[in-house]
């Protein structure tokens, strides 16, 4: 069932960012008067198809599902001979460069749009995510050297206001990416007083490399979401905490006298203590009491852990963000830009050795996250759909042959020089064009086939 999801979801979204895509391509030629011979979603032989209009365009099926085409009236594709004059004005060569090159970049920024549109409906719609407030950091961590101490609520990084925790995780991501220091405004409740302490940290990201941003990069910085204190839910029967006397309500205090500041904290601790004696200090109704519990062992994918049986409450704050429909536009539109420079950045350090080529993925791992998001829920998986129409945006313009991009350069070629590029020149470039995609589609499987096995 879960194999079905997964294929179900991933076909939604090959389809929706080919439709879109292919989309920008045919409107914007039917707009600059090119004839539109067919419209195939996939590739290969024709399955399905039916012809509409006055041009009676072919909309196919294609039988490969990767990809599809626009396939236009072009004199390159053989001979024309019986083609009337009227139609003859409409082919593709014979259009202004600036019409070609308007024709060409239609389908990235048909992609770009749609993720602008998602973002924009996402943002106006409100997205409850976690608050963006910070956990104590372990005392040798970049963050508590900085002056972080636990339960700040920042409200900027890098001088720019955020809401939501995702905000702060991307405004660190892109200074990973920069080589810059992050500055973070906070704000946190002073004792015996109803303001707040306003300040200002400073942390260096020297340590963290752009291989490390899949990671969990916020760990290793210090920087981690607030969880709620360790009061104890509902405690199963005859389970370790039951028998110790431990009751729903109780305030956890210390283990061991180690303090324990959050759920977390006393889940990480019990995990890490099988068959030992853990002497608890909590608080019942507001009376101290110590009780003393021996976790019992559990194995999972070959993992032995403690367990004690018991409901701990570690769900951070969470806050949902609304925004107006313009500002949820604007928003949008900085959300895509600011993800398509990162892709260019990323991709040029690829190229320069800064970064792994195990970082390139496939449809396989594209699959497997359209699956774990739609199972997550709608919001999570328009997302994914917004996030990945951007890569396909940016994946296409780069200036490869036989992709957009490598056509947009022919083109710029052909306004600086007043010439268009030879035949020749253009069938050698493509041959090449398709051997780096080639290349490139077997390193995103090889990764794609590693990481299932790991």
């Amino acid at each position: 069932m879960m194999l079905l999801q997964t294929i179900l979801a991933f076909a939604v979204v090959l389809g929706v960012l080919v439709i879109v895509h292919e989309l920008g391509h045919y409107l914007v030629a039917r707009w600059c008067g090119v004839k539109v011979l067919r419209f195939s979603v996939g590739m290969g032989k024709v399955i399905y198809s039916r012809r509409f209009g006055a041009d009676q365009t072919e909309w196919a099926i294609s039988i490969l599902p990767l990809g599809g085409y626009v396939k236009m009236l072009d004199a390159r594709d053989g001979d024309l001979d019986e083609v009337s004059p009227e139609d003859m004005k409409r082919e593709f060569t014979r259009q202004s460069v600036w019409r070609r090159i308007a024709i060409v970049a239609a389908g990235p920024l048909a992609n770009f749009l749609l993720a602008i549109f998602l973002f924009a409906c996402l943002y106006s719609y409100g997205i409850p995510e976690p608050a963006p407030k910070l956990r104590a950091p372990a005392e040798k961590t970049i963050a508590y050297q900085a002056g972080l101490r636990g339960d700040e609520m920042v409200t900027a990084v890098n001088g720019e206001p955020i809401q939501v925790w995702n905000d702060l995780r991307w405004l660190i991501v892109q200074s990973v990416i920069n080589k810059q220091p992050v500055t973070l405004d906070v704000e946190h409740a002073t004792a015996g007083s109803s303001g707040k302490l306003l300040q200002t940290v400073t942390i260096p990201v020297d340590s963290i490399s752009a291989e490390e941003l899949e990671g969990d990069f916020l760990g290793k910085l210090g920087i981690d979401l607030a969880r709620p204190p360790a009061i104890l839910g509902q405690i199963v029967p005859d389970g370790p905490a039951m028998q110790a006397g431990l009751q729903q309500g109780d305030l956890i205090v210390s283990v061991n006298g180690m303090p324990i500041p959050d759920g977390l904290s006393l889940v990480e601790l019990v995990r890490a203590s099988p068959g030992k004696n853990l002497k608890i200090d909590l608080l019942r109704r507001g009376q101290p009491l110590s009780v003393n519990v021996t976790p019992e062992e559990a194995t999972k994918d070959g993992q032995v852990f403690g367990r004690i049986k018991v409901e701990v409450p570690m769900a951070p704050d969470m806050v949902t963000a609304h925004n107006s429909p313009f500002a949820a536009l604007v928003k949008a539109t900085k959300k895509t830009w600011d993800t398509s420079v990162l892709t260019v950045k990323m991709v040029g350090k690829m190229i320069i050795g800064e970064v792994s080529w195990k970082n390139v993925t496939g449809p396989i791992t594209i699959a497997d996250y359209a699956g774990q998001t739609a199972r997550i829920g709608w919001i999570s998986y328009l997302s994914f759909i917004a996030f990945v129409s951007i890569s396909l945006g940016v994946m296409n313009l780069l200036p490869i042959p036989v992709l957009d991009g490598g056509l947009l350069l022919y083109y710029s070629v052909e306004v600086l020089t007043g010439r268009p590029v030879s035949e020749r020149f253009g069938a050698i470039a493509q041959r090449a064009g398709i051997g780096i995609l080639m290349t490139l589609m077997l390193v995103a499987v090889f990764n794609d086939i590693n990481r299932l096995i790991s």
